[in-house]
């Protein structure tokens, strides 16, 4: 995970929201949103929408995602064909059919032609507008000119000031339909939505900050959950179980991004010292990396790197690791190798480049 992006995301997204506060309250203006970059995350995701984006007869490539580093669980689609995914939705989830069912509602949105905004914490900022910030990000972060790329985050204000209008419930129960038969052409089941569906219900109950901000956005109804009930009820030839490569990819996405989320001592609480698993292994590693003990850290990644000498992602680590501890020449070899085992992966050349 990219340090830099984090920065620049977070200073363009304060920009747009403090820019619009005639049109929001004012407590919004206090919590900006950061977007986080990350190659394995990414991949992990994609493989996930991918079938979904395929099952629309959507051009998977047409598609960007990005992640929101924020503990809400929440999910939307705008800006055209942009779909985010905040890590407060990921890190609640159980399995990867329920992110897949997530996806397949947003991707039901997008086939549609509905359009969502942001709710909760950032209800005046429209999704264009985010997308505009990416774009002024996108500019910067590969050396174009700073004033250009702020002059593209600020004219997706104009954007955010049309006025913000949550789906409706036909919308949704559209969506809701479109994506089960998105996950049926691809061979998945709708357990994975019905189980998100019905954490989702639970919070029906809950009121003020204690409740979702998806549901600001996204109008929950029981018979919403009811009718993908009965659908799940009557499933044939479609699974909900992720195959062994699934899982483990879920797994350690989950670990990785408690690893550098989640405070190191509820992440040690979470994966004990005595459990030997990849996924415990790696998140340990980058909660110690996190606290600066290399001495826990590089053995328990290099050990990684010893089992699974072909994963460009524990190279990447590891050259993270060195690097930002002020071990430069030492950070160019496994960096080297995270960039030709990912057939030059943007993001990981990207920490080579540095």
């Amino acid at each position: 995970m990219r340090s830099s992006f984090l920065r620049i995301a977070v200073l363009i997204c304060f920009l747009i929201v403090s820019g619009i506060g005639a049109v929001g309250p004012a407590s919004a203006q206090q919590r900006s949103l950061s977007f986080i970059r990350d190659a394995e995350v990414e991949h992990t995701i994609r493989q996930i929408a991918t079938p979904l984006f395929k099952a629309a007869d959507l051009d998977p490539n047409a598609i960007d995602i990005h992640l929101i580093r924020d503990n809400a669980i929440n999910a939307f689609v705008g800006g055209g064909m942009h779909l985010f995914i905040f890590t407060g939705l990921l890190m609640a989830s159980d399995n990867p059919n329920q992110i897949a069912g997530v996806i397949a509602h947003e991707t039901g949105h997008i086939a549609g032609g509905h359009l969502s905004r942001i709710g909760g914490a950032v209800e005046m900022a429209t999704a264009q507008a985010i997308a505009s910030a990416l774009l002024g990000l996108a500019i910067s972060v590969a050396g174009g000119s700073a004033d250009a790329g702020m002059a593209i985050a600020m004219g997706g204000q104009q954007m955010a000031q049309r006025g913000m209008l949550s789906f409706s419930r036909a919308q949704e129960n559209s969506a809701d339909q479109a994506g089960i038969r998105f996950l049926h052409r691809a061979g998945e089941s709708a357990l994975g939505m019905l189980q998100f569906f019905e954490k989702l219900d639970t919070q029906n109950a809950l009121i003020g900050s204690r409740q979702s901000p998806y549901l600001s956005t996204h109008p929950m109804a029981a018979d919403r959950v009811r009718v993908v009930q009965n659908v799940v009820a009557q499933e044939k030839g479609v699974s909900a179980e992720a195959t062994p490569a699934q899982q483990m990819a879920y797994d350690r996405m989950i670990a990785k991004l408690r690893g550098f989320l989640d405070p190191p001592g509820r992440t040690f609480a979470a994966y004990k010292a005595d459990d030997t698993s990849v996924p415990a292994r790696y998140a340990r590693a980058i909660a110690y990396y996190r606290q600066a003990d290399l001495d826990h850290a590089l053995p328990l990644i290099r050990g990684l790197i010893a089992e699974q000498p072909d994963d460009p992602y524990f190279h990447e680590l590891e050259g993270q690791m060195l690097f930002e501890n002020g071990r430069v020449a030492e950070a160019i070899k496994p960096y080297r190798l995270a960039v030709e085992k990912s057939d030059r992966a943007p993001l990981i050349a990207v920490g080579l480049a540095q």
